[in-house]
């Protein structure tokens, strides 16, 4: 059984290979006909020849699909295509003339019975080398134009997927902030210190604002510099102090040269209000939330630590942090992380990972 058979006789044949047989024995038919018709080639030469016809248009343009895609020609921009695939065309076409060349050779040598020159059957230009100029062009140009259209499709995909988790994200962390627990315990400091401390009270009804603002429209922002994230984070932070008083303290460590690195919208806030829910308000001493942003290797790093265990029951990523995970993942393309671990007893981690780009362009 040929290649050829056995790939139309798979159960599950590609699409490039559909194109391939369909498109290159279409085009086998003619000169099918022309032999047989012109040349009086019998019906099994005739039929051998159009077999040699579409393994040679086959074997070529593979090999360049097998070439393109090992270069990875298809994520260039256009302009850089186009000088790849000029020279491929004539290449290509220069190929199929020799190979085509060879064939008659061969044919008119042992079956035709004539004695011709190897020399100049190899140099027979017109019309083969025009023939396979035309086709080399119609085969590369629709292949790159099929796949510069998908390209295209998925990353409209994507950013269409990214704006649905990222309208998500936003109604989680506004449904977070928005929470009856949360409002109830800042309201009734808020009420609390209207009459005692009325500067205060404003102060609080000022951030309390703020973040319900942030949550409603920072999300749009899809990326944040980091330094105006830690001034949201500070904000929250003195909200719930109003609470938590001194059993809550923040330290904030932040190389300086990052903090216009641009991140993920309320992504740093995000860890913090876990690290806050699930780690200092269980703790009757409390204690402290701490967030280190420093350059590691060629990734930002952005670690948030908090008293407080991982229990087994909690080692599955929140809603959130499941919507953050896969907005990272499709940002920036499968190269950020973020892990959630336990480094010992008393203290979790909740790490990010971001690939640093100079330009951020994403």
């Amino acid at each position: 059984m040929s290649k050829i058979e056995k790939i139309v006789n798979s159960k599950s044949i590609s699409l490039y290979w559909r194109c391939q047989i369909i498109g290159w024995g279409t085009v086998s038919i003619y000169w099918a006909y022309i032999v047989f018709a012109r040349d009086h080639y019998g019906y099994f030469l005739t039929f051998l020849n159009y077999i040699f016809d579409i393994l040679i248009g086959i074997t070529l343009t593979h090999g360049y699909r097998f070439i393109a895609l090992k270069l990875q020609w298809n994520s260039l921009s256009l302009p850089q295509l186009f000088r790849k695939i000029l020279p491929s065309i004539i290449l290509l076409a220069v190929l199929y003339m020799l190979v085509v060349n060879i064939k008659w050779h061969l044919f008119w040598q042992f079956i035709g019975g004539k004695e011709i020159n190897f020399w100049n059957s190899l140099t027979y230009w017109d019309p083969v080398l025009l023939t396979g100029l035309r086709l080399m062009s119609i085969w590369i140009l629709a292949y790159h134009l099929y796949h510069y259209y998908q390209n295209k499709i998925e990353a409209t995909q994507q950013n269409a997927k990214l704006l649905v988790i990222a309208k998500q994200a936003q109604l989680d962390n506004l449904s977070a902030q928005l929470n009856p627990h949360f409002l109830f315990n800042s309201l009734n400091s808020i009420k609390s210190l209207v009459i005692e401390n009325p500067e205060t009270a404003r102060r609080a009804i000022d951030l309390l604002s703020d973040l319900l603002r942030s949550s409603l429209y920072e999300k749009d922002k899809g990326l944040i510099a980091i330094k105006d994230e830690l001034a949201l984070v500070k904000d929250y932070i003195e909200l719930e102090k109003m609470r938590f008083e001194e059993r809550l303290q923040l330290q904030v460590t932040v190389d300086k040269t990052l903090e216009s690195f641009k991140i993920p919208t309320l992504s740093i806030q995000l860890l913090v209000e876990n690290a806050i829910k699930h780690g200092i308000d269980s703790k009757i001493e409390g204690g402290i939330v701490s967030i280190t942003i420093k350059k590691d290797e060629d990734f930002v790093s952005i670690q948030v630590l908090n008293p407080g265990r991982l229990f087994l029951n909690n080692t599955n990523k929140g809603l959130g942090l499941k919507n953050l995970q896969e907005r990272l993942k499709i940002q920036y393309k499968g190269n950020a992380s973020i892990v959630l671990v336990e480094l010992n007893q008393n203290v979790v981690e909740a790490k990010i990972r971001i690939p640093f780009i100079d330009n951020e362009e994403i």
